[in-house]
């Protein structure tokens, strides 16, 4: 426990320093699930169900496709699948999700 709690105050610091290439990182983020979510305003209706599957298909899009880098460089060098592929999804999901709520509560 009180090394956990150790890790977490080092990231913090760590992120404290480096909070001008953190929002630099949120930003592309959103730009990226942004870009997304308008390539696929062409793909489907503009209906209830059409924008309900274009926002999860955005939504999910970035997640993975991060993922799946360090997955396949690890596939390419050890031949194995990359034992964590989804921590690594959940972690953007989740950041993206916090930035997106974010940016929605001050736009409106």
């Amino acid at each position: 426990m009180v090394k956990q709690i150790m890790v977490l105050v080092a990231l913090s610091i760590v992120l404290i320093f480096t909070m001008s290439y953190a929002h630099e990182a949120i930003q592309l983020l959103i730009s990226g699930h942004d870009w997304i979510a308008q390539l696929l305003t062409d793909v489907f209706s503009g209906g209830q169900a059409g924008n309900l599957a274009r926002g999860l298909i955005a939504l999910l899009s970035i997640p993975v496709l991060l993922g799946l880098i360090p997955a396949g460089i690890y596939w390419i060098i050890k031949r194995n699948w990359f034992p964590y592929f989804m921590e690594i999804v959940w972690i953007v999901w989740l950041v993206q999700i916090g930035a997106l709520i974010v940016l929605s509560k001050t736009i409106a």
